[in-house]
C-alpha cells in the first residue's frame, strides 16, 4: 500500500500535515490488511439489522469485553451500545427506544464491569491524566465519572424502566462483568 497522505476536512478547511487529524495512509495499513482477511472470509452479509435474539446490551468500551460472547450470543443476535463506564446516556436511550420498537429488542442488559477508569478514578484525576497526556489543559473537559458504580447502575436501570417510550412488556437487568473471571453477576 502507498505511503501517500490523506487530508482530512474538517468544516471546509483543510487541515496541516502534522496535526493530530492528519494521517498517513501507512498508519492503518495493518488493519486493512486484517480487513481484507475478514472480507475473504465474511459470512454476515444480507442480515436484515434487527436482533435476532432479541438482546440489547448497554456496556462500556473497554476493550476487555466481548459484549456477544460473554453471553453466548453471535453478531446478528444483538444490539450494541458502548461508552465510558456503561452508562445509560441519553443516546444509549436513543438507542434503546430504536431497538425496542424498530429492530426487535425485547431484553436489554445494562452492564458495567469491574476495575472500570471511570469507577476508579475522580473526575480531577481523570482531568490531570489527559491534561498530561494531551499537553493541554482538560479541566472543562467532563468525564462522567461513577462514584458508586452499583447506584448508578441501579439509576440507569430506573432511568430505562421510566422513559415512556420503552415498551413496559421489555425485560431489563443490571449486571457487572468481572474483567478477570469473564463472569456476570446480576444486580437488578
Amino acid at each position: 500500500m502507498s505511503n501517500a497522505t490523506v487530508q482530512m476536512v474538517d468544516g471546509g478547511t483543510q487541515v496541516p500535515p502534522g496535526s493530530a487529524r492528519f494521517a498517513l495512509v501507512a498508519d492503518f495499513d495493518d488493519l486493512i490488511a486484517a480487513n481484507r482477511e475478514f472480507a475473504a472470509h465474511f459470512t454476515l452479509g444480507g442480515f436484515d439489522g434487527v436482533a435476532h435474539a432479541g438482546v440489547a446490551i448497554v456496556t462500556c468500551m473497554d476493550s476487555r469485553i466481548d459484549p456477544l460472547g460473554m453471553v453466548g450470543l453471535k453478531p446478528g443476535d444483538a444490539k450494541i451500545f458502548r461508552n465510558p463506564g456503561g452508562r445509560v446516556t441519553p443516546q444509549a436511550l436513543e438507542a434503546l427506544v430504536l431497538g425496542t420498537h424498530l429492530l426487535g429488542v425485547n431484553r436489554i442488559l445494562v452492564v458495567p464491569h469491574t476495575r472500570c477508569a471511570m469507577a476508579s478514578n475522580t473526575e480531577e484525576e481523570i482531568r490531570e491524566r489527559v491534561s498530561a497526556s494531551a499537553g493541554q489543559d482538560a479541566s472543562w473537559q467532563t468525564f462522567g465519572v461513577i462514584t458508586d458504580q452499583l447506584q448508578a447502575l441501579t439509576d440507569d436501570i430506573a432511568r430505562i424502566r421510566a422513559h415512556p417510550l420503552i415498551p413496559e412488556s421489555t425485560v431489563v437487568g443490571g449486571f457487572v462483568y468481572d474483567v478477570d473471571t469473564g463472569l456476570l453477576e446480576q444486580h437488578l
